[in-house]
C-alpha cells in the first residue's frame, strides 16, 4: 500500500478540490482528510459516516464542588486567568485553561481533579470513491497533529483490511505540526501552488520540509494561465532545485461551479482541466505503484 499525499504550503491553492478529482480517477481507494482544523473534503464526496470514534488529547480540570469551600487558592495561583470568582464558587473560563495542573495538585481539599480532554471526533465513511477517513477538531481544541496522526492509522488499517493499493491523503495548508503529522512516513507527495509571489514563496517552504523529511515530491502549477510569467518562475526554481513538475492546470470558472454544486471537475470528464487532471495522475501513477 502507498501513501500519496497532496499538500499546498497555503490556503486556497486548489490541494483538495485536486485529492477529489485525483480520488475519482483512483478509486476504489482510501481516503483521508488530514485537514483535521478545516476539513473540507467531505462536502465534495459527501460521505456517509459508517463509524464516529471520540478524540481525547490532554487534560482538563473539574471541580468537585461538595469538596470546595471556596478558598480561592487556585484562582490565585492560576498564571493563565483561567478561573473566575465572579460567581458562589470558583468556574473555569473556557478556552482560558492551559491544563498544567497546579490547581490540581495545590487545592488542600483536593477538590479539582484533571480529566481527559475531548477535542474532537474521527470518522470513518464511505464515499464514492472508497472508504474515508476524516475528522472534526472542537473549536478551541489543540493538539491537531495527535489528530492527524490517528486519521492516518486509523486509515492505514482501513486501506491493510481492504487490500487497497493507495492511501489518497488531504493534508493541511502550511509547514506546521499538523502538516509535519501529515507528510511524516509517506511514499510520495504532490504539491499544489498558484502563480502568485504568495504562492511561489510558500511552495519554496514546503519543498524544504519535504526534502528534510526526504519525501519524493513533484509540484503541480494550478491557475497557471492567470500569470503565465509567475508559472515560468515556478518552472525554473523547479529545474534548478531538481524538482520534478507533474504537471498544469489551467483555470477555468467551471472549477467554481462545480465547487458550488458539490462536485468534482472530474464530473465534467471533458473539461480542459479534468483532462489536465487526468494527464497528471498518469504521470504519477509511477511514484504509487
Amino acid at each position: 500500500m502507498k501513501e500519496l499525499l497532496i499538500i499546498s504550503g497555503k490556503g486556497g491553492a486548489g490541494k483538495t478540490s485536486l485529492t477529489a478529482a485525483l480520488a475519482s480517477l483512483a478509486s476504489p481507494c482510501v481516503l483521508a482528510d488530514c485537514d483535521v482544523d478545516a476539513a473540507d473534503l467531505h462536502l465534495l464526496l459527501k460521505p456517509e459516516i459508517q463509524q464516529s470514534v471520540p478524540f481525547y488529547s490532554g487534560v482538563m480540570p473539574e471541580i468537585i464542588y461538595d469538596r470546595c469551600v471556596d478558598c480561592y487558592r487556585c484562582y490565585s495561583l492560576c498564571r493563565y486567568g483561567a478561573i473566575s470568582i465572579l460567581t458562589t464558587h470558583p468556574r473555569f473560563i473556557a478556552g482560558a485553561c492551559e491544563g498544567c495542573g497546579v490547581c490540581a495538585d495545590q487545592c488542600p481539599e483536593e477538590a479539582i481533579v484533571m480529566r481527559d480532554r475531548h477535542c474532537g471526533e474521527w470518522y470513518v465513511s464511505s464515499t464514492p470513491c472508497g472508504t474515508m477517513v476524516h475528522a472534526k477538531l472542537l473549536p478551541g481544541a489543540e493538539n491537531s497533529g495527535k489528530l492527524v496522526s490517528a486519521v492516518r492509522q486509523a486509515a492505514k488499517a482501513v486501506a491493510e483490511a481492504e487490500g487497497r493499493s493507495l492511501l489518497l491523503s488531504d493534508g493541511p495548508p502550511g509547514i506546521g505540526c499538523p502538516v509535519i503529522s501529515a507528510m511524516t512516513g509517506v511514499d510520495a507527495a504532490l504539491i499544489v501552488t498558484e502563480p502568485s509571489v504568495s504562492g511561489m514563496h510558500d511552495m519554496k517552504r514546503i519543498a524544504e520540509l519535504a526534502r528534510n523529511f526526504e519525501v519524493d515530491f513533484q509540484v503541480v502549477i494550478n491557475k497557471a494561465d492567470i500569470n503565465p510569467e509567475k508559472s515560468d518562475e515556478i518552472a525554473a526554481f523547479c529545474q534548478r532545485n531538481g524538482i520534478g513538475i507533474a504537471g498544469t492546470i489551467p483555470y477555468d470558472p467551471l472549477f467554481t461551479t462545480a465547487l458550488r454544486q458539490g462536485r468534482t471537475i472530474m464530473d465534467y470528464p471533458e473539461s480542459v482541466p479534468a483532462q489536465a487532471i487526468k494527464r497528471i495522475w498518469q504521470h504519477i501513477q509511477d511514484k504509487i505503484q
